[in-house]
């Protein structure tokens, strides 16, 4: 059966990017093209995307669409681009006075309308291109209203009958909370909010409770985040609806580009390597020092970070045992940006301790591979963590992760000592499970020790590289999720 799919994300790689949900936008409609369905994708045109670099074209025979926001008529205009090196159109929705703003998601009063806006445009463009969709894939609440809309405001017209919708949740800490005023806004009747609450939180329109309550199937990124998520400790208010909705609800793993992240191909690392041969990584390690002004000790591991430096990656954790780690045999290298206490606290660690730790505030693509190819290990001790892909492409790279066993964390990396406690020898990293900072510095000291057996560190590390998390297998799934909302919608 090939479908029609469409493929709606508030983010897409490379055209626009905060986080994983723009990686999972510009691969996962790639994966699921090549399974033989037809996919087309569609985003904001914000100010930062370079249209002659993407190859944009203004999209004359669709011209001006009219979409009614807050009672008020807003002009849209539609351009279209391509996925690189494939033929999935991707279409671009282009409201200046929306999306040409400093950042992608604002505080401004008016981000309700925005997001109104892109929902009601992907519809009012998929009527005047006239294709049908069999599925249309929501992501974020950025997209949440659009199977309310499907079943509601646009159920009068006949493309969309027997279109089912599937909702996948990326971050439930994100929810798209507005005021009550929103109804009008945004046209959606008062007995959604009223009689069963099903677009209502905390007497507010909740956006992804709107994608939760009215798509036909919904799904999160792992399959532990899955059952996280129906507890309240993880749902931020979120289990309720998802357990009343749980035959509905699954969970499938993301995927990994390994056409970027490989080390036997990376282009941006100086010496490739691969399990066969990991001369290269040693070299990687020194070139990595080096840029750092690091001493170089092959019996020093380095410890790698590459993060949004924030709570919920667990840098609360690192800051509490930061004087127990700092007196460990071992050096920090941290790439990231975030909240202003953690940025001041590894650059005055670094300043302190020149010889033991470095960091680079901001973000940088050759320098996240190079400390992917460079470090031993990659520490991730997220609160909680819907997928994760960094310790993915550490495990690929025979980087060992040491992380938290929460979300995808627990889903990917498998302890080295448990495996082994159970007579088995297959873990490729090492986890631990309270949220504690002496749990997090007894994984942290069992990985150091193991370091210091380079036939076991090297069996670890080549555990890692043998996993496979493309995106093939989580497309396939997905194919799957796609088949069973069609059936459910078509009886």
């Amino acid at each position: 059966m090939h479908m029609n799919i469409v493929f709606v994300s508030s983010e897409v790689f490379p055209f626009s990017k905060t986080g994983g949900l723009a990686d999972v936008a510009g691969t996962l409609p790639v994966e699921i093209g090549n399974l033989g369905n037809n996919v087309k994708v569609f985003t904001p045109k914000y100010g930062s995307i370079n249209e002659t670099k993407h190859g944009l074209i203004y999209q004359e025979h669709i011209s001006e669409i009219p979409i009614t926001v807050s009672g008020e008529i807003k002009k849209v205009h539609v351009h279209k681009a391509f996925l690189p090196n494939t033929q999935i159109e991707v279409y671009f929705i282009d409201f200046q006075p929306f999306f040409f703003r400093d950042s992608y998601y604002t505080n401004d009063i008016d981000e309700a309308d925005r997001f109104i806006l892109f929902s009601k445009a992907v519809l009012e463009i998929l009527q005047r291109i006239k294709w049908k969709p069999d599925l249309i894939h929501c992501n974020d609440w950025q997209t949440g209203l659009i199977p309310l809309y499907l079943k509601d405001n646009y159920s009068w017209d006949k493309l969309f009958h027997n279109t089912a919708s599937l909702f996948t949740i990326h971050n439930v800490g994100y929810q798209g909370q507005f005021g009550a005023e929103t109804l009008m806004k945004a046209e959606i009747r008062f007995e959604y909010f009223n009689n069963f609450g099903e677009v209502k939180q905390n007497d507010h329109v909740n956006f992804l409770k709107t994608g939760i309550s009215f798509a036909d199937i919904i799904n999160t990124v792992s399959n532990t985040y899955a059952q996280e998520l129906l507890t309240p400790e993880f749902s931020y208010g979120m289990d309720h609806i998802l357990n009343y909705r749980g035959h509905d609800f699954y969970g499938i793993l993301n995927g990994v580009d390994y056409n970027i992240w490989n080390p036997s191909t990376d282009k941006h690392i100086p010496f490739n390597y691969s399990p066969e041969d990991l001369s290269g990584k040693k070299q990687n390690k020194k070139v990595l020092c080096e840029q750092f002004n690091l001493p170089y000790d092959e019996n020093i591991p380095i410890i790698g970070i590459v993060s949004r430096l924030a709570i919920q990656k667990g840098f609360d954790l690192i800051a509490r045992s930061l004087e127990y780690l700092s007196h460990l045999p071992f050096q920090w290298i941290v790439l990231g940006a975030g909240e202003d206490y953690f940025e001041e606290m590894f650059q005055t660690f670094a300043n302190y301790r020149p010889e033991k730790a470095a960091c680079h505030i901001g973000y940088n693509n050759d320098l996240a591979h190079l400390i992917e190819a460079g470090s031993d290990m990659f520490l991730m001790p997220s609160h909680y963590e819907p997928c994760g892909l960094n310790q993915i492409y550490s495990l690929k790279y025979g980087t060992v992760p040491i992380v938290r066993k929460t979300g995808g964390l627990s889903d990917t990396v498998k302890d080295w000592d448990e495996y082994k406690a159970r007579g088995e020898e297959t873990g490729n990293g090492f986890s631990f499970d309270k949220y504690d900072g002496f749990a997090l510095t007894n994984s942290v000291e069992r990985a150091l020790n193991c370091y210091k057996n380079k036939p076991v560190w090297q069996k670890i590390m080549l555990n890692g590289m043998k996993e496979n998390f493309s995106w093939h297998r989580s497309a396939e799934q997905y194919a799957l999720l796609y088949k069973k909302a069609i059936s459910k919608v078509r009886g």
